[in-house]
């Protein structure tokens, strides 16, 4: 019984550590496989591979100087600057959706536009998305060995369970990019990085309450909010969510409107 539990256990850490990790690296991978630009993915796992290496080194800093306890604040604000960054791509890719720009001459386009500064913010949120993760991760897992018979057979088994239902993920949404239309495949992207910004605020203020940094007013805060997973039921997040995303609309609905009235410009151009 104690290696089956052993092996829920590495399973459940690493795919729901994981989990979140996984897709937005996929997403990022399969937008740029669907952009044409399927050469420039090797920033975003390098990235991705940096924040492994970071991980270990902040899980042995957190092991030998904090007693294995991460720190809320820096996390807080690891998530935040994840956040800044989901929302830039989000709002990058949401201004490239329209699928004749790209289509006319992709590959120019994506020489482009995947400028070092787009490539450079695309490897920093996969370098944030697997370290903010990362460490806690290899912190738990180094409790649950510490804890049981050490990375016996069902550990590692778990670990290894795990690590294909990732990748079978993250296979299944790079078949799925290809078969989506180019400017849903950017609407989407653009709108699930800006959903998981909205949960980094979140998370990232959940954190700060809990050091009492922040306020937190819980009264009247309706409970299917807090089973939304975008935030801990706080008028303080609620808040800052909601301009965030009456920013973000009014955003949108002022670039469609810019870009409807260039249509007919560039049509008579033509």
């Amino acid at each position: 019984m104690e290696g089956g539990s052993t092996f829920v256990q590495a399973f459940t850490i690493l795919f729901r550590e994981g989990l979140e990790a996984m897709l937005v690296i996929a997403a990022l991978a399969a937008f740029l496989r669907r952009a044409g630009a399927a050469d420039r993915i090797a920033p975003v796992y390098m990235g991705a591979l940096g924040a492994v290496v970071a991980s270990l080194a902040a899980a042995w800093v957190f092991q030998v100087f904090y007693d294995g306890n991460h720190s809320d604040l820096f996390e807080a604000v690891i998530m935040l600057a994840a956040a800044v960054l989901m929302f830039y791509m989000s709002g990058w890719m949401f201004l490239r959706q329209d699928p004749k720009a790209w289509q006319a001459d992709l590959n120019r386009l994506a020489e482009r536009a995947l400028g070092a500064g787009t490539m450079l913010s695309l490897a920093g949120i996969a370098f944030l998305a697997v370290f903010r993760e990362g460490a806690e991760t290899i912190l738990f897992l180094h409790a649950l060995a510490k804890g049981g018979n050490g990375f016996d057979g069902a550990l590692l088994g778990g670990l290894g369970v795990a690590a294909l239902a990732l990748a079978g993920m993250f296979v299944a949404m790079q078949w799925l990019a290809f078969r989506l239309p180019l400017r849903p495949m950017f609407l989407v992207t653009s709108a699930f990085l800006f959903l998981m910004g909205l949960r980094m605020v979140g998370e990232a203020f959940q954190e700060l309450q809990e050091q009492q940094i922040l306020p937190f007013t819980t009264d009247g805060v309706p409970a299917f909010v807090s089973e939304w997973g975008l935030n801990n039921g706080t008028w303080e997040v609620i808040g800052t969510q909601g301009a965030l995303v009456l920013v973000a609309l009014v955003a949108g609905l002022l670039t469609l409107r810019r870009q409807g009235a260039d249509r007919p410009v560039a049509v008579a151009s033509r």
